[in-house]
């Protein structure tokens, strides 16, 4: 197993979150998604209240470039959004609520082509309403769940459980034995690793 740990407002979890799924059945590998907010990390551990490359703008200007890069040797479309970053408070709510119900990985996909493809507000009650009926999931239902104590305290432990395994960025995968791994260009190498383990631990 591996735990894939994004936050809705990284564009590399973008890439990161469409291509996991087919790769992970490839390597045998179970995934474990694990949707967090990475404002209070960073506010935490760096201070920043905002995203870094907005921070240091020739980083973002880097970063936009190569996200284009990415997307296009992905053949994934990509749309530099018009806001960022996006509140993503609700949107991780949901997806929160979705665990127990098995919609969260189409969720998860649907909310990163709203905001990196469709230039959709995602911190929009409408438009996350219109994504939960896109996957089979009820919006009135969900919203309703996402402003209730279980999902706000779920996803609280989402952000204490990422503290506790290291996590420092988005997107982050953990393997059973603890290693972290971060970033969409560690995705594969994460793979293997969980897979290795797998392997030994079966031997």
């Amino acid at each position: 197993m591996i735990e894939f740990w994004y936050e809705f407002a990284s564009t590399y979890s973008y890439p990161a979150a469409m291509r996991l799924e087919a790769m992970a059945e490839e390597a045998g590998v179970a995934v474990a998604w694990r949707p967090f907010l990475l404002g209070p990390l960073l506010h935490e551990h760096q201070g920043m209240t905002d995203s870094p490359f907005n921070v240091v703008p020739v980083k973002g200007q880097y970063m936009w470039r190569d996200m284009e890069r990415v997307c296009a040797e992905e053949d994934l479309p990509f749309t530099h959004p018009s806001h960022f970053p996006r509140n993503t408070l609700l949107a991780a709510r949901c997806a929160v609520v979705g665990l127990d119900e098995g919609w969260t990985p189409a969720f998860t996909r649907s909310v990163y082509a709203a905001n990196f493809v469709a230039d959709a507000d995602i911190g929009n009650p409408e438009v996350i309403g219109a994504l939960l009926e896109e996957v089979g999931a009820s919006p009135t239902a969900v919203l309703a769940a996402a402003h209730a104590a279980p999902a706000k305290d779920r996803l609280k432990d989402h952000v204490a459980q990422a503290r506790a395994r290291g996590v420092f960025g988005s997107p982050s995968f953990v393997t059973p034995d603890g290693e972290l791994f971060w970033g969409n260009d560690r995705l594969e190498q994460a793979l293997t690793w969980a897979s290795r383990h797998q392997e030994r631990e079966t031997a």
